[in-house]
């Protein structure tokens, strides 16, 4: 999926308590890319599960053709966990600009999972912007991703 084109990509947003300020300073982030930001809670630092928040934002991301995820929890591991749970899903949890570009060239991530209490908000920037100028490469890494989705009971 190519997510050039700011008209037509939504980018469904979520976290949880730990995750929700740079949540907000990220939505703000993306929207003045051009993105449609669709946040998807929660709505305060109040305590919250992380699982309720990444598996809301997959449903939506699977439900939605060309749309994409952003999600975060304190360090993105288990929000990732959680969101990689939905069919078609494919959460990468990214802490550097070279992961992220791999995860959208060789593995077509259609959800970045980051980690509130491991990146900075200069380096979330970083990562955004190189997930929306990357593109899949397609190919031998096609067949890469339709064996991940092939995978049951693992």
């Amino acid at each position: 999926m190519d997510y050039k084109d700011h008209k037509s990509t939504v980018v469904f947003i979520g976290s949880d308590h730990a995750g929700f300020s740079i949540k907000q300073k990220t939505a703000r982030y993306v929207r003045s890319l051009g993105y449609k930001v669709v946040d998807l809670g929660p709505d305060s630092e109040e305590p919250v599960d992380y699982p309720d928040y990444g598996v809301k934002v997959a449903r939506m991301v699977r439900q939605t053709d060309g749309s994409c995820g952003i999600v975060f929890c304190g360090t993105g591991i288990g929000i990732s966990i959680s969101a990689n749970k939905i069919p078609g899903i494919r959460a990468a949890l990214c802490t550097s600009v070279f992961h992220t570009e791999m995860a959208r060239k060789h593995n077509d991530a259609n959800i970045l999972a980051m980690g509130a209490r491991v990146s900075t908000f200069e380096e979330i920037k970083n990562m955004i912007d190189v997930w929306f100028q990357t593109t899949f490469e397609g190919g031998r890494h096609a067949r890469r991703v339709d064996k991940i989705h092939s995978l049951t009971g693992c």
